[in-house]
């Protein structure tokens, strides 16, 4: 089935519900042109770097197209991004309240850290104790694979500060794996969503808590059903707001001591770091 958009500039095109990557890309496309003919003074509609103003049927369009593709291949990390700023802004709100609500939190705000490659010293945390904080999310990188400098730029939140909540959601999101020492699998991958959905009430966290479950084996979801699920939504529950924790100044705190204090319990299972691929 063919959905037919409207282009910033009144052009038209075509967008599959299988897959918005085509959609994500000409409005991509048509911003660096826009941005290239204003002057050098001048922001993006007075937001931030990147923005790309969309209409509320946009949006709709997007989440439906981002959400499609998220579900063929969850490690299509730019669609579930779009899905994530798509369908978020009431729960962002949400979230921006709660951390101006927080010391800690405000100070997020105002100072807006970012977790880059450039801005975390990666081998200054390596030295660190065995069991630090710092220590452990390395282990974690280096066990699965990733950087930090995967984490895609906010590009359709149509507000400034909001898009700063979003943009440290996603920077954090591998610090949740840490503390709940899960791999990036999709069995870890399904319980990190199912904590995140229960702390933030972002509905792609609640669309990957329900439909990541169909994507792992029997053994897998019965160890979800029965145990890494109820511990991953008591916990998220009941833990202190994840986003309130400047967790730049935690590194050499040590990973028991920083999940007593956001009241997280150890994992019931313990998870080896395995393939992404598997399930």
């Amino acid at each position: 089935m063919w959905l037919r958009i409207q282009r910033l500039n009144q052009q038209r095109f075509v967008l599959t519900a299988k897959d918005c990557s085509t959609f994500v890309s000409a409005v991509c496309v048509h911003q660096l042109h826009t941005s290239s003919t204003e002057p050098a003074s001048s922001s993006y509609n007075g937001l931030y770097p990147g923005h790309i103003h969309t209409t509320p049927i946009q949006k709709a369009l997007l989440a439906v197209g981002s959400g499609v593709a998220a579900l063929r291949d969850p490690y299509r990390h730019d669609m579930v991004a779009v899905l994530g700023e798509a369908t978020g802004h009431f729960a962002l709100i949400n979230l921006r309240d709660r951390m101006r609500n927080d010391p800690e939190g405000y100070t997020i705000l105002t100072e807006r850290p970012r977790i880059r490659l450039s801005t975390i010293d990666v081998a200054k945390m390596a030295s660190l104790p065995e069991g630090s904080f710092g220590r452990e999310y390395v282990r974690f990188l280096e066990d699965n694979h990733v950087t930090p400098d995967s984490r895609a730029d906010v590009k359709f939140v149509d507000d400034e500060e909001l898009a700063y909540v979003m943009l440290r959601y996603r920077e954090v999101h591998d610090l949740m794996h840490t503390l709940l020492g899960m791999p990036t699998n999709m069995l870890g991958e399904v319980a990190v969503k199912w904590f995140e959905a229960a702390q933030t009430g972002l509905p792609m966290c609640a669309f990957g808590a329900a439909l990541g479950p169909l994507r792992l084996n029997a053994r897998r979801l019965q160890t979800l059903v029965t145990s890494l699920g109820p511990w991953a939504l008591r916990n998220g529950l009941r833990a202190r707001f994840v986003l309130n924790i400047f967790y730049e100044r935690r590194w050499e705190q040590s990973l028991e001591d920083l999940r007593q204090e956001l009241n997280i319990e150890p994992p019931p299972v313990i998870l080896s770091a395995a393939k992404k691929m598997s399930t």
